[in-house]
């Protein structure tokens, strides 16, 4: 296998995930802020023109962070951090889908449509003219989900890390990169956000 990967949360995501899971993937930088994934060389590799894009031995080709990760979860499935049962991995996916849709998808399109807009613009839609506002739901997710912590909450979802942990960690990094950084209130979170990083310091 080799991935394809690049700058950006979503492919550091895939690298962790493999990491965690003790998986050496060679790795093919792609440089987006060139524009090679634009390219019809890559765009024979995944029509989306997105990054990451998991290459396995026989030449399939596996995009979307999502499916990479369930497709890794499967063929080496320890240590889990998706589930090892059907309850397990429905509330990972959950907990996966809520952050996507209150933290992750407001985040990059309020960062597209006002620090990124000169890089997307002709991309990718982008909404300046809403970028606050969507900036502004990135920071109303993060307090909700601060909200669900307890005091000794090691982990988002799990008593162990999970998938939710990784992926939350690469957007917590990239907010902060691009100017929306934790809110001040989340203090649970901060903590959980320092023990992240110091695991990712010993997988990248």
């Amino acid at each position: 296998m080799k991935l394809y990967s690049s700058i950006g949360p979503n492919p550091r995501l895939v690298r962790l995930f493999a990491a965690a899971k003790g998986v050496s993937l060679p790795l093919v930088e792609v440089d987006i802020m060139a524009g090679e994934n634009r390219q019809p060389d890559f765009l024979k590799i995944n029509p989306t023109g997105t990054t990451p894009v998991l290459e396995l031995n026989d030449g399939t080709r596996i995009a979307e962070t999502t499916a990479i990760c369930e497709y890794l979860e499967e063929v080496c499935p320890e240590p889990v951090l998706i589930g090892n049962d059907a309850q397990s991995r429905a509330n990972t996916r959950m907990w996966w889908r809520r952050i996507e849709q209150m933290i992750v998808q407001p985040m990059t399109t309020g960062f597209r449509g006002s620090e990124g807009l000169e890089l997307f613009r002709n991309r990718v839609a982008c909404y300046p003219e809403v970028s606050e506002r969507y900036k502004q739901e990135a920071r109303n997710g993060w307090l909700w989900l601060e909200a669900q912590l307890t005091d000794d909450s090691r982990y988002i979802c799990a008593e162990h890390m999970t998938v939710t942990d990784i992926m939350l960690l690469c957007f917590a990094d990239f907010g902060e990169l691009v100017g929306q950084p934790l809110p001040a209130a989340c203090t649970k979170l901060k903590n959980w956000l320092a023990s992240m990083r110091a695991w990712a310091a010993q997988h990248e």
